[in-house]
Order: structure tokens, then C-alpha cells, then sequence
């Protein structure tokens, strides 16, 4: 651009003419005083250059929080809401109650359990008998049958979780009631017991177990087994 003279007159040598419609151009000695000026001319390039995709790139972070939000919510509704196959029936099967397979066989551990006086009775020296956990049912009809079917010299113990003796009604044939406070006994079947049905056990006179009846049912079930424990 021209410069002019010091009086302002005319350009300074080795400087082209412009053109006259610019009117008087003064070129300041100190740069520094068209920092306003090349700002401002800043700001207008990049407002010009963007204006065309800012709408764009502006809408683009909120719109993919909104759809990241949006499918989170719609996976959880369908986590929730989906129908599963056996939905309310998937509840594990009891497992059949039965005994340990290597109970039979096993020798009578040498508890003591207690009649109603609380007195301690050593359960070994019952034998040979039948024993009848009666923690899951008193069951007085499965009783007095086997009462009925024991053999003469055969004792049939029942035995009542806790410390409270379950007395038995009267068939003509004594009883032996007595109640296991501290649970050895069905600890030694292995098996809690089963509502509505009494565990059974029968048990030589050397201490042997020679049969389990995880659910005491029909005498003619286990007749046999009752009537061998005499021999």
C-alpha cells in the first residue's frame, strides 16, 4: 500500500498507487494497532466458513446421548418383561428323600437319648429293634402296626426330636419313647426330616443296621426284615 509523506502529501517512493475509490489508506507504524481490526476479520472468516454445518455437528452430541439413553431403557424394559419359558415353575425339584446308600451295614453309633424323666438311655442297649424317628410325623397308625409285627425279643424305640418324649398310645405292648435333644440320630440317617412321613430303622442285636426306611409305610413292606432280627 502507498505511504504517505510526512506532511501526508503523496505516496512514498517504491510503494504501487491504489486505487482511488479506497480513499486515504494510513499504515500505521506500530502493527500492533490492527489487532482490532484483524480480530474482528477473524471472527467473520470462521463464521462465514461454519455457518453452513454447525447446525449439524452442533445436534450431533445431544442426539447420541438421547439414543444411548433410550436404548438402555428399552433393553431393561425388556430384560424385565420378557416371557421366560417354565416362568413361575423353575423352581428346583426336591430330591427324593432317601438315605445315604452306605447306611445299611454301618454300625449303630453308641448314642444316649432320654426318656420323659430326662434320664439318659443308651439306645444300644435296646437291641435288637425297630427305631422310629418321629421328628416328621408322630404317625401312631404306623406305629402300632409295627408294634403288632415285632417279634418277641425285638424292641420297638421311637424317638422324638427335642427333649419332649411323644408318649404312644397303649397296644398291649410296651413302647420304648424316648426323644434325642441333641439330633445324633438324624444326623446319622443324613437326611432331614420329611414332613408327614416317619424315618425307620432296623438294627441287629451285634449293632447293626440292617435296613433303612427313609418313609415308613405298610407293614408287609418290611415284615421280613422285622421278623430276621429275632434270629
Amino acid at each position: 500500500m502507498g505511504r504517505p509523506d510526512a506532511e501526508g502529501q503523496g505516496p512514498s517512493e517504491g510503494l504501487p498507487d491504489l486505487p482511488p475509490e479506497w480513499g486515504r489508506v494510513v499504515v500505521p507504524d506500530d502493527a500492533s494497532a490492527l489487532a482490532a481490526e484483524a480480530a474482528e476479520l477473524r471472527r467473520e472468516l470462521r463464521r462465514a466458513a461454519g455457518q453452513p454445518g454447525d447446525g449439524p455437528r452442533a445436534l450431533a452430541l445431544p442426539l447420541l446421548v438421547l439414543l444411548v439413553a433410550l436404548l438402555t431403557t428399552l433393553v431393561g424394559l425388556l430384560a424385565v418383561t420378557w416371557p421366560r419359558a417354565g416362568r413361575g415353575t423353575d423352581r428346583p425339584t426336591p430330591a427324593p428323600y432317601s438315605p445315604p446308600a452306605a447306611l445299611t451295614g454301618r454300625p449303630l453309633p453308641a448314642l444316649d437319648l432320654v426318656d420323659a424323666t430326662q434320664a439318659p438311655v443308651p439306645l444300644r442297649g435296646l437291641l435288637p429293634a425297630m427305631i422310629i424317628l418321629l421328628d416328621g410325623c408322630t404317625c401312631p397308625e404306623r406305629v402300632a402296626e409295627a408294634v403288632g409285627a415285632a417279634p418277641a425279643g425285638v424292641s420297638v424305640v421311637t424317638v422324638s426330636g427335642g427333649r419332649t418324649v411323644t408318649a404312644q398310645p397303649s397296644t398291649g405292648r410296651d413302647v420304648r419313647a424316648l426323644a434325642d435333644p441333641a439330633g445324633g440320630l438324624r444326623a446319622f440317617v443324613g437326611q432331614p426330616a420329611h414332613p408327614g412321613t416317619a424315618t425307620a430303622l432296623l438294627v441287629d442285636r451285634a449293632g447293626v443296621v440292617t435296613r433303612v426306611l427313609p418313609e415308613l409305610g405298610p407293614v408287609d413292606a418290611y415284615r421280613a426284615d422285622l421278623t430276621a432280627l429275632a434270629a
